[in-house]
């Protein structure tokens, strides 16, 4: 079974045994008691992981941030800010900096990432073509300051690793496709494994290094948690299928 937790610990050992270059980043997007389980498995395995947090009740919990960055684990902002303001640039940044302001009362944050928010119609990424984060004192967004020429990108988005397919924002544009030219295109955690332990492995040949995302929210045991996140993941799968499709349609009408 594909998105246990025991899974889950599978893969970061696969992950720390193989010899490469690997970063792990957590969008905790809700349930934040299974971040702090996930960091609990890293802590123990001496890993260190950046979870991202939104300012939203289902996932920002500050007694669960003070004890994942109890285990030298890095916290950063899940910023979703220009949608929580319609659009509005000005305000987005006003609250972007009223958020961060609270968390850095908690811990220090010298890391953000956008949250996708897929139903929603704006990008908060959108935020920085008038604004500069580094003058906040923000030394990292992934999606700006990662080497996409030298890292490949893997992330459960979807629940599942080839769901950039249906992923309307959590994906990277133009890598993406010279990737799945390479062959470095994963479905499950078993295939992602497969070539960890593998020296062969198109991967492990590939010299690229890792960013790996997840959302802790999915890996569960087996039970009520995990059939209830598959059956709406599922869901959410088909209603981000339109939403792509209708964007491309868009913009190949344009």
């Amino acid at each position: 079974m594909d998105f246990t937790i025991e899974k889950y610990s599978e893969l970061i050992a696969a992950l720390r045994s193989s010899g490469l270059d690997f970063q792990l980043r957590h969008d905790v997007d809700s349930a934040p008691y299974n971040s702090l389980r996930t960091a609990q498995i890293e802590s123990q395995l001496n890993l260190k992981a950046t979870y991202y947090f939104r300012m939203v009740p289902e996932s920002y919990n500050e007694e669960i941030i003070k004890e994942i960055h109890s285990l030298k684990h890095e916290i950063g902002y899940h910023y979703e800010s220009l949608t929580t303001c319609k659009g509005d640039i000005d305000a987005a940044y006003q609250d972007f900096c009223v958020n961060l302001e609270k968390m850095r009362q908690l811990v220090p944050i010298q890391s953000i990432c956008m949250h996708g928010s897929p139903r929603s119609r704006w990008d908060s990424k959108e935020i920085w073509k008038k604004y500069d984060y580094h003058q906040l004192g923000i030394m990292y967004e992934p999606y700006f300051d990662t080497d996409f020429s030298k890292t490949i990108y893997l992330t459960d988005t979807g629940r599942r690793w080839d769901g950039y397919r249906v992923s309307v924002r959590d994906k990277i544009p133009r890598y993406q496709e010279k990737w799945e030219s390479e062959g470095l295109v994963f479905h499950s955690t078993d295939d992602i494994i497969s070539q960890l332990n593998d020296n062969e492995s198109l991967l492990n040949r590939s010299g690229y290094g890792i960013l790996m995302t997840t959302h802790p929210q999915r890996w569960n045991r087996f039970g009520f948690r995990y059939m209830s996140e598959y059956c709406s993941q599922t869901i959410k799968n088909q209603i981000k299928r339109v939403v792509v499709n209708s964007q491309f349609n868009n913009s190949a009408e344009q």
